[in-house]
């Protein structure tokens, strides 16, 4: 009955937070922010094991597949938009790829993050779905790899608009790319509220990112083993 409870606690508290933060649209009652850290509050004060919290929620998680597949939509509907900036956007997204993995392998340098640290830091920056197929090549851990991105996706939502706004970007696909490219589904949430078209533009480079870091993971691991 407990992971049950769970269950329902998560969902109810989600939908509860969506609904208070669009009457306050404060950066501490962001979602993904506020409801992981009440969740994680009650687990620890109630000593619930996870696996217990994990019982009934884990086809929570398994959504992420679908949804990401779902992303699909307002691609299509701004396919226009999308087929007259397709270079412009595809270039976003490996500069994005590529500066996510050039900071993990300057971490790695600077900081001696070796080994499973590293290789589940590399895929930090794209959706779940893609990450775990990713770490699966490179080497990494799934647990650490999932971690990394829930972090990053935060940090994105967090501290993406802000540091957007110190940028002269005047078209929307350029502030909706960056959301999509660096911080995965959180930044497309993100950039979803900002608007139609950057939502479009995120789901785009998110899906794009994705698929390049999955197509990448094998020569990465490669060189990461040998390195």
């Amino acid at each position: 009955m407990k992971p049950f409870l769970f269950l329902l606690l998560t969902v109810a508290l989600f939908y509860a937070n969506v609904a208070v933060h669009k009457r306050y649209p404060r950066i501490w009652l962001t979602p993904a922010v506020f409801t992981s850290a009440v969740l994680i509050a009650v687990v620890q004060l109630s000593s619930t094991p996870f696996p217990v919290y994990f019982g009934d929620t884990r086809w929570l998680p398994w959504l992420l597949g679908p949804a990401t597949v779902a992303f699909a939509l307002p691609i299509y509907q701004y396919r226009e938009l999308i087929r007259e900036h397709w270079l412009a956007l595809g270039l976003g997204s490996v500069a994005g790829i590529v500066a996510s993995v050039g900071s993990t392998l300057l971490l790695d340098r600077l900081l001696g993050l070796h080994g499973s640290m590293a290789q589940s830091l590399l895929a930090r920056s794209v959706s779940t779905p893609f990450a775990l197929e990713a770490t699966r090549h490179l080497g990494g851990s799934a647990q650490l790899t999932g971690v990394f991105v829930v972090i990053t996706g935060l940090f994105g939502i967090l501290l993406g608009q802000a540091l957007l706004a110190l940028l002269p970007l005047r078209m929307r696909i350029a502030r909706g790319a960056p959301f999509g490219a660096a911080a995965h589904g959180f930044g497309l949430s993100k950039a979803r509220t900002i608007g139609p078209q950057e939502g479009a533009v995120a789901s785009l480079t998110m899906i794009f990112s994705g698929v390049l870091m999955v197509l990448l993971a094998p020569w990465l691991g490669h060189v990461l083993t040998s390195a």
